[in-house]
């Protein structure tokens, strides 16, 4: 084992939140030890001192052992890594002078150890219930000196605390069957795999699917730890980014919130691998959206000025006027009207140059209705400071709903529904919000989303004022009824 000679604060701090003593620690690890034929453990108190107080690293198996045993201790995903284990890697040729360390076969243990730890959480039914999200501080170092084009030392000199993923070495504890190189066909129906789930996850929301994208994700992790031809490692890397924003999505979706912020992480170090920078600066606007969705403008500023940086000029119309869609809700957070305008129609300007152009698989989604809803949300969000953006709200959320509803896009659909209850009630009018938010309601059991129950919570606050009419107040207790009260981040 490996000796730091320092305590391990990660391992601490995590240790602290479980209420465990040493001693139930080691029992645990042994018997998870013996459940999968490692029956030579012989973890102590004294060797689980060691490893909290001094820094030593056990060897495998027992690091893996120990993220199982606190993933279902703390019902969250808990790596290797957020238990600061520094394996030792693999020998590696040294690279030239000047250029980046390898790093393919470190994102691979990552990707493969994180989504590994979610499936036992899903197997278990446990949930999500981790810390409040770090926003900016999840993006490791290594991934933000290559999004924003500072060195290393740049980086590392950035404010506030920050996550470090750390390289491992030995491979994790692996199935019975374990994927080896693929071919260019298995890789194309691994591309087609995103596409199925993408359709389902835009129709009916994240919660039915997401077992089944992580599992897929797990599967290329494997793949990714063999060589492959350039072109096709190139390819699998970026169904690797794609399923991880999926999976990201799909676990802010269902209100599993710091998990979400570590796949979109993933995936940006995916498309790092990739060499595909729009990619990367996209999966990070994501992170940026989830912020927003709980309020955090200033910190989602930070993280879309990161996107942007990441994504380059390499960058096509369309992909940049999602950006600007995302910065501009942003914007909007803190009330900056100018802005919120020039950002909107820039993003109109960029769509319209787009000329139907082919788009990456990742980019399918942003069509028409998007971007109207993307404005409808900006202008919903800016009208509670400006009532002047109540009219460009009603006639986004127009355009919106209408094409939403040819698409069967339900999910987005009803999220539209429960933001126009909104707009109504910040605009004084609230028969309409009335008739608005009980439509949303008859639908909400067709889709799988904590979003839209979020959603609901920020309308029945903005209906207080209006409480005391009868059918405000049979509405309220519908609401009340029909969500049930909001998890703590």
């Amino acid at each position: 084992m490996r000796v730091n000679k320092e305590p391990n604060t990660r391992l601490a701090d995590l240790f602290a939140l479980t209420g465990w003593s040493k001693g139930e620690l080691a029992r645990l690890v042994n018997r998870r030890g013996a459940a999968i034929g490692q029956q030579q453990l012989s973890t102590d108190t004294s060797r689980v001192r060691r490893w909290i107080e001094h820094g030593e690293v056990p060897r495998d198996p027992v690091p893996m052992l120990l993220a199982a045993v606190f993933t279902e201790r703390l019902g969250r995903v808990v790596s290797i890594e957020d238990l600061g284990l520094v394996r030792h890697r693999r020998a590696t040729p040294a690279p030239a002078q000047g250029a980046a360390p390898p790093e393919p076969e470190r994102t691979a243990e990552i990707l493969t150890d994180f989504t590994g730890m979610d499936l036992m959480l899903n197997r278990r039914g446990q949930a999500d219930q981790g810390p409040a999200l770090p926003g900016t501080a999840v993006i490791p170092d290594s991934l933000y000196s290559w999004l924003s084009g500072a060195d290393v030392a740049v980086a590392a000199a950035r404010p506030g605390p920050r996550q470090l993923i750390t390289g491992s070495a030995a491979r994790p504890i692996v199935d019975v069957y374990e994927p080896g190189p693929v071919g260019p066909q298995e890789v194309e129906a691994l591309e087609r795999s995103f596409e199925v789930f993408r359709s389902w996850d835009a129709s009916r929301g994240g919660g039915l699917q997401r077992k089944a994208v992580i599992g897929q994700l797990n599967e290329v992790g494997g793949l990714l730890t063999h060589r492959h031809p350039p072109e096709l490692a190139r390819r699998l890397w970026l169904v690797a980014a794609n399923l991880a924003v999926l999976a990201g999505w799909m676990s802010h979706d269902v209100g599993l919130e710091s998990t979400a912020q570590r796949y979109f992480v993933i995936a940006a170090q995916a498309a790092r691998e990739a060499g595909d920078r729009p990619r990367a600066g996209e999966a990070i606007s994501r992170t940026a959206r989830q912020l927003l969705h709980h309020g955090r403008g200033a910190e989602a500023l930070e993280l879309m000025r990161l996107a942007r940086a990441g994504a380059g000029d390499a960058m096509a119309p369309r992909a940049r006027a999602m950006l600007n869609t995302v910065e501009a809700w942003a914007q909007a957070t803190v009330g900056d009207r100018e802005e919120v305008a020039r950002l909107l129609g820039e993003a109109e300007e960029l769509y319209a140059r787009d000329g139907g152009e082919p788009q990456p698989a990742w980019m399918a989604t942003f069509d028409e209705a998007e971007l109207h809803g993307m404005q409808f949300l900006v202008y919903r969000t800016l009208a509670e400071r400006d009532p002047g953006a109540v009219r460009p709200a009603l006639a986004h959320a127009a355009a919106a709903m209408a094409q939403r509803a040819r698409r069967g896009h339900e999910r987005s659909t009803l999220l539209d529904m429960v933001t126009l209850a909104s707009v109504h009630w910040i605009d004084g009018e609230p028969e309409a919000a009335v008739e608005q938010a009980r439509a949303a309601l008859a639908k909400i059991g067709y889709t799988s989303s904590h979003r839209t129950w979020d959603r609901l919570r920020q309308m029945y606050r903005l209906s207080d004022r209006y409480a005391g009419e009868p059918a405000v107040a049979e509405l309220r207790a519908q609401i009340r009824a029909a969500v049930p009260p909001p998890r703590r981040a």
